[in-house]
Parts: structure tokens; sequence; C-alpha cells
């Protein structure tokens, strides 16, 4: 049995990374969930339907290439935490009301 020993340096790193993705889901999250509301309000009003579904294919392929890089070359863990940030995003974009 191999047994790990990690160091505080070790354990800053993880720590810091895991930051970072929490950072970039975040970030994530917000572009897609606030464009979603612009989405939808342009929706509503019926300006430009193929306009609007151009956009919404945009954001879909957007977020799919993104979580695809993060996942292929960073990382189960990686793309795991960057999905936790966006769905915080999201909990605070819909519990807080953020208006755009």
């Amino acid at each position: 049995m191999t047994i790990f020993h990690y160091t505080e340096h070790h354990l800053i790193l993880y720590v810091l990374s895991a930051i970072a993705w929490l950072t970039v889901g975040t970030l994530i999250g917000a572009f897609h969930f606030l464009t979603l509301r612009w989405n939808v309000r342009k929706f509503e009003v019926g300006q430009s339907l193929p306009l609007v579904f151009a956009t919404q294919l945009v954001r879909f392929a957007l977020i799919a290439v993104v979580l695809g890089v993060i996942a292929s070359q960073f990382g189960a863990l990686s793309l795991l935490i960057a999905t936790a940030g966006m769905l915080a995003t999201r909990t605070a974009i819909i519990r807080f009301g953020v208006r755009s």
C-alpha cells in the first residue's frame, strides 16, 4: 500500500485550485443565466425569433464546449467544482433576483 504524505504546500495548492475553478464556474454561470434572462425577455416580446433561437443555441454550445474542455483537459474534480460554481450562481440569481 502506498501512503501519500501531503505537505502544507500541496494543501495550499489544492485550495487555490478549487477557488480558481469555483470562480470559473461562477463566471460561466453568471454569463449563462443572465443571458438566459435576456433571451427570455426577447422571446416574450416576440422580437426577432430566429435571433432569439440562435442566441439560445450559442448559449448551449458555449456551455457544452467550456465544460467539455474543463473535463477533458483538467479532470473530473475540476469539472465538479466549476459546476458547483455554476449552481451557486444560479441559486443567487434566482434568490436575489439580480436585475439586468
